[in-house]
């Protein structure tokens, strides 16, 4: 059975995509894996770039731009994983979901597997990002944006007390950048799956366009009994937001995602007052648009 089955979501990023490519079929240590390469109807050369110097990949090219949730469970599914209870038995034990804007270091594979075969309880795990000038990239651990979490982050409680767990709880910014810990979540741009947790929980919510479906996965995994670990021995270079730069639709999509998010785990418990509360904020951030994702909400939730 094949370690690690890679999925890489591409939309016109071709100098990353090929730089990462490099980095990846550059890996060292004891590890195997198989790579599948996802375009979303990119209008640059991503396509022939990987064709011409990444033969060994796996490429898959939409005919549009199917969004980054659903263009992952594309190439999940070439991996021979098919949602809850629907894992074939050759998908690799692990699953990557790996961004184009990201370098790795030669023994980033082998030590991601490594730590997570000595965790049997483990279901995510991610390591260290760093961002171009070398700062951590605070998405690559989190904590679930709970009503409560989410109003610490954004009335800026957790910038004037980082160092508290409760206030800072967001990006983690209580705990040191090198100290290893269990965290809710870890960020899509590099999170490793064990096969077992994503034949429980299914594969990304496709209600998703960008954004949220990454937090949701570790949600859908939590509850199903698993642990997700942050792990900042390795560390990955992650030039951030290459693709999203280019979309209009990207700052929507993040106030969206989080409305989804809010709506399908916390609405039920949030007593009326406060859920009115909560959707002013998202509109006074998110602008207007949403307010027609608030009228008509999804009919049901595509846990697939």
């Amino acid at each position: 059975m094949v370690d690690l089955g890679i999925v890489i979501v591409n939309w016109n990023t071709s100098a990353y995509l090929r730089q990462c490519l490099a980095t990846v079929f550059a890996s060292q240590g004891d590890v195997s894996f198989r790579v599948v390469v996802v375009d979303n109807a990119s209008d640059d050369d991503s396509a022939a770039m990987t064709r011409q110097h990444f033969p060994q990949a796996q490429l898959i090219v939409n005919s549009s731009n199917l969004g980054y949730p659903r263009a992952n469970n594309v190439g999940l599914r070439a991996l021979g994983y098919h949602g809850a209870g629907q894992v074939a038995a050759d998908a690799p034990r692990y699953a990557l979901l790996l961004n184009p804007d990201t370098e790795l270091p030669p023994e980033a594979l082998s030590r991601m597997v490594q730590f997570m075969d000595a965790r049997p309880d483990v279901g995510i795990a991610g390591p260290k990002l760093v961002l171009e000038d070398g700062s951590l990239d605070k998405a690559c651990r989190r904590g679930f944006p709970t009503p409560a979490v989410s109003f610490y982050h954004y009335s800026g409680l957790a910038r004037l007390f980082p160092r508290n767990p409760r206030f800072g709880r967001y990006n983690m910014t209580f705990a040191h950048p090198d100290e290893e810990l269990e965290v809710d979540a870890v960020v899509g741009a590099y999170m490793q799956v064990r096969r077992e947790a994503i034949a429980q929980a299914g594969l990304l919510d496709e209600v998703f366009f960008m954004y949220g479906e990454d937090l949701d996965w570790a949600f859908r995994i939590k509850q199903a009994g698993w642990r997700v670990w942050y792990h900042p021995a390795v560390v990955v270079r992650h030039v951030k937001r290459a693709a999203s730069r280019q979309s209009r639709r990207a700052a929507f999509e993040f106030w969206r995602a989080m409305l989804i998010f809010y709506r399908k785990h916390y609405r039920a418990s949030t007593p009326l007052w406060l859920h009115i509360l909560i959707l002013a904020a998202l509109l006074l951030k998110g602008g207007t648009g949403l307010w027609q994702e608030i009228r008509h909400p999804q009919a049901s939730w595509m846990n697939v």
